[in-house]
């Protein structure tokens, strides 16, 4: 077709149509779902998708492929296809994307979003995370990804591999890798592992955590030094909020040790130290 994968936009199209079922199959599609997918690519997975489900809202940020995709799709009523970045920036999503998503939500009662993808490497990260802040959260995110990424999102505490990022999603889902996908199964083929990640949201969990936008922020600035002792993040990031004592106070408060770290620090820990630091500094923002 003449068409070339752009590095820029973190392009490696899945050529195994196997794992293309797997990944409709791990996402439990059923007719009421509306589905969002970011990165259409050729529609191989779109066509696959919109069989099952009630709507499908997908987006492609390459002129190109949305031609051919569009070719693919044509027939299909019930596919709503976007050329556009998906992100308006790093934290947000395009309000477009979000408009076409409550429309179809709406449509009929008893729908819910679910966002399936093989997602683009490069915007991976914040597809997954800015969701979970979004007008419309959805039930559940299956996306193929980086292994290292995955790793990264069920990561336990105290390991290499735990972050903001593992801490921001396991406060609200659960998450599990459903298959490791090797370089030769995408053209072209990566220089690295994939995996198919999902994500279920629970409902449960999010209701914990009293502001999510909070939480989110200073989950972020607590790990920007994630092997420095705890103190030290605390006091850096709230500077201009906090003198040095009170943070003492509010640390034997909580029970921590002088020498405990960010890293160590479980979900449930971190969710009672956010609520303990909104409580005192409010109108704190990273």
């Amino acid at each position: 077709m003449g068409i070339r994968p752009a590095t820029r936009h973190g392009q490696n199209f899945l050529i195994d149509l196997n794992l293309v079922e797997l990944i409709v199959d791990a996402a439990e599609l059923t007719s009421d779902d509306v589905v969002l997918e970011i990165g259409t690519g050729t529609g191989s997975l779109t066509a696959v998708m919109a069989g099952r489900v009630a709507a499908v809202v997908t987006v492609e940020i390459d002129a190109h492929l949305f031609e051919l995709a569009s070719e693919q799709l044509f027939d299909l009523s019930n596919v709503t296809m976007l050329k556009f970045d998906a992100l308006r920036n790093k934290n947000n999503f395009d309000d477009r994307v979000m408009d076409a998503v409550g429309e179809q939500l709406a449509a009929a009662p008893g729908r819910q979003l679910k966002l399936v993808a093989n997602l683009p490497y490069n915007i991976a990260t914040p597809v997954i995370s800015n969701l979970l802040l979004s007008r419309y959260v959805p039930h559940s995110m299956t996306v193929t990804i980086q292994k290292e990424l995955a790793e990264r999102i069920i990561a336990p505490p105290s390991t290499k591999d735990y972050s903001a990022l593992s801490v921001w999603i396991q406060s609200q889902c659960t998450a599990e890798i459903v298959r490791l996908m090797p370089p030769s199964v995408f053209w072209p083929a990566p220089k690295v592992t994939s995996a198919i990640l999902k994500i279920v949201v629970d409902p449960e969990r999010r209701a914990r955590i009293a502001d999510l936008q909070f939480f989110h922020q200073i989950v972020k600035a607590l790990f920007l030094h994630r092997r420095k002792f705890l103190r030290a993040n605390v006091v850096a990031a709230l500077k201009h909020h906090l003198e040095k004592p009170q943070v003492d106070e509010l640390f034997d408060s909580l029970g921590f040790a002088a020498d405990t770290r960010t890293e160590q620090l479980d979900v449930e820990t971190l969710i009672k130290l956010a609520d303990a630091i909104r409580n005192v500094a409010p109108d704190w923002k990273l």
